[in-house]
């Protein structure tokens, strides 16, 4: 095993212990299955690894991929390819009492017959084909049968668990569940035939296999047999060139980016961009259109330098500032500045990935595509890149880690990241200090670890802020760890609208831990978001509760005076807040009809607008000419991005 890293148990049964493991040559994925053979003679032994050496022979992309075997500590240890899909029954299991539709199981069904055709062919006999050992890879597309030839060794071990005489009186009276009349005539038909009780009239493999049925499968199939790995040569895409705005503040609709709406607003009969990027902050004090790649962006978040969004096709879009004097040249004795320059540009080497999330953190970024699988580049200081190590990367790379897991969520702090699976698992990494990882302690890791969460709190949704994270759960309520300074995370214990006494304030907390601050503590909790020194939470309500600092006004009170106890924010009576997202000293509140409202600190363009009226939330002018919706919100140090979607007259009336 000194080639291997076990990983952890995946199954346990009659045959034995299944690993997953880590081939530390390649870092490649393995099944390791750990067959006890303590109780076998010497022939048994040797005859187990002459079936081993059998399974060499079979090379197939729908049969499991045999690596190789050896003894160790008593036990057969059989390498084999892993497939983390899972097996057909779970899949089917998974469906409850839903039917597979008819060609998902032809799909199935023609790469079976492909495979068991590459088995006899070689002269060998599985003899223990169900759906426990018919694998799914990890899009649970390909079909991949296991447990070749080992069920046979491991028969006279494991008669005591099946319950084989009643299986061998339903083969022989051949009495089955009847076929829904949903499928066709011609695959009920070959069934039955398939389950005839005399075996002469049970049609061969080959025959199968011409059934016209089974032609047009085969034909859908898509297989990668005999393909060739090609080196693809990176070439950078050209960006397009940086579009000439005019000052801050002012309009000039003939400088709005290719796909912007201010440029054919005044064309009849041409229809609006589908959607619409904003940035602001930084120096730039209104909301700033952003160039876009002919796309519909439907999410987006915002790094330390990174502005990345998700397209509706599934690319990745990255906005970057141009080099320093492009566009306009500023004219001798001007005191005005330009507003910056940005290039926009796909992500490079996503061919065949299809990205649905992506999540920024400070220097490095995170993006998880639609099979559940995270990839990671950038900076790789605190081991935030979940690699294993602190190395940077430019392009993104599969935290191999979590492989063996669907993610659903993903977001990344100033320095950690935190990931959520369809299970309900949470999964951590990164930087540790103030306990951020919800771990327990302050360590810090380069590689994935799971969070110990009680049975009565299921995760939904993650969330990183700069030294502290918090879980959503399917109660839709709040866990947080990590600091809670200015009582951001709600960790104190508050009953009531008085200040808490010193006992009841935390200051960090290193496990993941409910809020305790009424009445944060006591609401439903539709979205939240943790900013450097405040938090903020809508309540299914539409009410907006704020905590932690108000140094800048950013909790919405007008008066700075600091206060533990969370806030409802006044002046967002008739606006319906969906989304909140915390900067630095800021927050973004969004409402159902499009509105967006800002307040805080107002320096440097925090709130996008002029008025930097700072405790009391005041809307934020779009340079939109149809109706629209915000789809879309990130706030990073005093940074926001917005993504907005055009909508009809009649979906923005209803």
């Amino acid at each position: 095993m000194e080639k291997y890293e076990r990983l952890r148990v995946v199954g346990r049964g009659a045959f034995g212990i299944v690993h997953l493991c880590l081939r530390k040559s390649d870092q490649k994925l393995m099944i390791i299955k750990q067959i006890p053979v303590e109780q076998m003679t010497k022939d048994e032994r040797q005859a187990a690894q002459n079936e081993c050496q059998v399974l060499k022979l079979l090379n197939h992309p729908n049969i499991i991929e045999y690596y190789e075997n050896f003894l160790e500590d008593k036990a057969l240890m059989i390498v084999m390819e892993y497939a983390p899909g899972g097996t057909l029954a779970q899949y089917i299991q998974k469906r409850c009492n839903s039917l597979l539709d008819e060609d998902t199981i032809l799909h199935f069904f023609v790469q079976i017959l492909l495979a068991l055709h590459h088995v006899h062919t070689k002269l060998i006999l599985h003899r223990d084909l169900k759906t426990q050992n018919i694998l799914l890879d990890k899009h649970q597309m390909i079909v991949k049968i296991g447990d070749f030839g080992i069920s046979k060794i491991l028969s006279s071990k494991s008669k005591a668990y099946t319950n084989l005489p009643a299986l061998v009186l339903k083969i022989m009276s051949g009495t089955f569940a009847p076929i829904s009349d949903r499928y066709s005539p011609d695959l009920r038909l070959l069934i039955l035939s398939m389950l005839n009780l005399d075996p002469s009239k049970r049609p061969q493999l080959n025959e199968i296999m011409a059934q016209p049925i089974c032609i047009r499968a085969l034909l859908n199939l898509y297989t990668d047999v005999g393909s060739v790995k090609m080196r693809r040569v990176e070439k950078p895409l050209a960006a397009i060139p940086p579009v000439t705005h005019g000052r801050v503040g002012g309009r000039v609709p003939s400088a709005r980016s290719r796909g912007g709406r201010s440029g054919c607003a005044g064309k009849p009969g041409v229809p609006p961009s589908l959607s619409s990027v904003y940035t602001w902050g930084g120096g730039i004090t209104s909301p700033l259109r952003l160039p876009m790649l002919n796309t519909e962006v439907v999410q987006v978040s915002a790094g330390r330098t990174q502005k990345a969004g998700v397209t509706k096709s599934g690319r990745l879009i990255m906005w970057e500032a141009s080099p320093v004097g492009a566009g306009f040249p500023s004219l001798p004795g001007s005191v005005d500045q330009l507003q910056p320059q940005f290039i926009s540009r796909f992500l490079e080497g996503q061919s065949g990935v299809t990205i649905k999330h992506v999540s920024c953190g400070d220097l490095f970024t995170a993006c998880l595509t639609d099979r559940g699988i995270i990839m990671t580049f950038g900076s790789g200081s605190n081991g935030c890149l979940g690699h294993g190590n602190f190395n940077d990367v430019t392009q993104p790379k599969i935290v191999e880690a979590l492989l063996g897991y669907e993610i659903m969520q993903v977001s990344c702090g100033a320095s950690h990241v935190l990931a959520v699976t369809n299970e309900q698992e949470v999964f951590a990494w990164g930087r540790g200090d103030n306990g951020r990882l919800g771990l327990g302690n302050q360590e810090s890791h380069n590689t994935p670890q799971q969070v110990a969460l009680s049975a009565d709190h299921e995760a939904q949704r993650v969330l990183c802020g700069i030294d502290s994270s918090m879980i959503l759960t399917g109660n839709q309520n709040i866990l947080a760890c990590g600091s809670n300074r200015f009582n951001k995370l709600g960790l104190d214990k508050i009953t009531s609208n008085c200040e808490p006494p010193q006992e009841n304030q935390v200051e960090e907390v290193y496990s993941f831990t409910a809020v305790q601050s009424a009445p944060i503590s006591e609401e439903v909790i539709l979205c939240t978001d943790v900013g450097t020194a405040h938090s903020a939470v809508v309540t299914v309500s539409g009410h907006c509760y704020t905590f932690g600092s108000n140094q800048h006004g950013q909790l919405g009170a007008n008066s700075p005076h600091s206060s533990r106890v969370p806030h409802l924010v006044r002046g967002l009576e008739r606006v319906k807040v969906v989304m909140i997202a915390c900067g630095d000293a800021f927050t973004v509140a969004i409402g159902a009809e499009g509105e967006v409202c800002t307040w805080g600190k107002g320096a440097r363009g925090r709130l996008g607008r002029k008025d930097k009226a700072a405790g009391v939330p005041k809307l934020v002018q779009l340079e939109e000419s149809h109706p629209y919706l915000v789809t879309s919100v990130a706030c990073c140090h005093g940074n926001t991005l917005l993504a907005v979607k055009s909508v009809g007259e009649e979906t923005a009336l209803q």
